[in-house]
């Protein structure tokens, strides 16, 4: 700056020299000494100029290089910059992305464990109905098998039944009196139990069983509700119907063994009921047993009169044929009680398991909106990353104008 200084003065110098020269042409040629110096300073005014001039170009080469290394300066800030947004972003999309590793195993493990337990449920569900199923089909197919095989045994029975029926004479020498006809009832009316319900299952019937009120009875059955324990007795009135159907004795004879019949029929209809039939304690009807076909056929032929006074008084009369159907039918129904049983504990279970699914499906529920969350969080991080790289993308792009570095300078 100096420099431009003094050349400023020199030529502001010359100049007055130039004035004072055309003003006075005649002393300036009295005085060359004058001129000499006027010389001088031109020539020190051209050689100013031309420092002047080299001057200003250094000056130019070093405004050139400030501006080289300025933009070397600003490339090499950029670089970093660009640098540290690369980690930056390699930085936060590892994170973001261990982070959903992280949430996807979590939420992987928790739906297997989900899994597992519900497959492990469902499997001891399903084992628990099958063994029951099964449990019940065998029992089912059991008692088919028991109903053919007692079938079975009724022909049998019946054919030995008919061949006792068709003799009377046999069967009255060897029922000579009526303790002897009492222990014969009692025994088939126990054969015919026993063969439909087993030997001593005291949990279906038991034998000489004593009541409340002092009596007892044949046998009593537990027969399940609403019908309840149903008492079985055994009565022989055979000395009267011998009779009745003797041919020997007179129409007179016979017709008065008849009336003595019923009588005989009616009065163990009677004690029955009344000896057996207790409120409370047993059902409200009772079974009469006759243990000859023939009685019993005899009845339901010729004397409608005792059937209708027989269920006047709530007691059935049976023989063994249809005493055995009776119990057939009582123990296929009690089967079937056993089986609903049963079923009701599987229906119990497939409630459990309908509770069960109820839960997955709340839970699946919950985690489908946190997996919904997460995800609409990634998507708005992403956005936000391409937003960030988007200006860190503008910044680097930026060219200073040199006005502007020199300024800086």
């Amino acid at each position: 700056m100096w420099l431009v200084y003094i050349l400023l003065m020199i030529n502001i110098f010359l100049v007055l020299l130039s004035i004072i020269k055309q003003q006075n042409p005649t002393r300036s040629k009295v005085n060359p000494q004058l001129d000499i110096s006027v010389k001088q300073l031109t020539d020190e005014q051209q050689r100013m100029e031309k420092r002047l001039q080299d001057a200003n170009y250094q000056l130019r080469d070093s405004l050139s290089i400030s501006n080289e290394r300025s933009i070397k300066t600003i490339n090499e800030n950029n670089e970093k910059l660009l640098e540290r947004y690369g980690l930056f972003e390699k930085t936060l999309t590892d994170g973001l992305l261990k982070h959903s590793n992280l949430v996807n195993t979590q939420i992987q493990a928790d739906f297997n464990k989900l899994n597992e337990q519900i497959e492990l449920n469902l499997s001891r569900i399903n084992d628990k109905v099958n063994e029951r199923l099964d449990q019940s089909f065998n029992k089912t197919n059991e008692t088919f098998q028991n109903i053919l095989v007692r079938l079975a045994k009724i022909d049998e029975a019946q054919r030995k039944i008919e061949t006792l029926s068709s003799d009377i004479v046999s069967l009255q020498n060897l029922l000579s009196d009526k303790k002897s006809r009492g222990t014969y009832g009692e025994v088939q009316l126990y054969q015919i139990m026993a063969s439909v319900f087993g030997e001593k299952n005291d949990r279906i019937y038991q034998q000489q069983y004593a009541l409340s009120n002092g009596t007892q009875v044949d046998a009593i059955l537990f027969a399940p509700e609403p019908l309840g324990n149903l008492p079985i007795d055994s009565k022989f009135p055979l000395e009267n119907y011998q009779r009745m159907i003797d041919k020997e004795l007179s129409e007179f004879e016979r017709q008065l063994a008849e009336k003595q019949f019923k009588t005989d029929v009616k009065k163990h209809i009677d004690d029955i009921a009344k000896k057996y039939v207790t409120p409370e304690e047993t059902a409200d009807q009772a079974i009469l047993f006759l243990p000859a076909e023939a009685i019993f056929a005899e009845i339901n032929a010729y004397h409608q009169d005792l059937i209708a006074y027989s269920q006047r008084k709530r007691v059935w009369l049976v023989s063994p044929t249809t005493f055995m159907s009776t119990l057939t039918t009582i123990q296929v129904i009690l089967n079937n009680l056993e089986r609903d049983r049963h079923a009701l504990v599987i229906q119990q279970e497939l409630n459990k398991l309908g509770e069960e699914f109820k839960r997955y499906k709340d839970r699946w529920d919950k985690l489908s909106k946190h997996i919904e969350t997460v995800s609409k969080d990634v998507k708005d991080i992403h956005i936000t990353t391409e937003k960030i790289g988007t200006r860190f993308e503008s910044i680097s792009n930026v060219e200073l104008d040199l006005e502007e570095l020199q300024a800086i300078e």
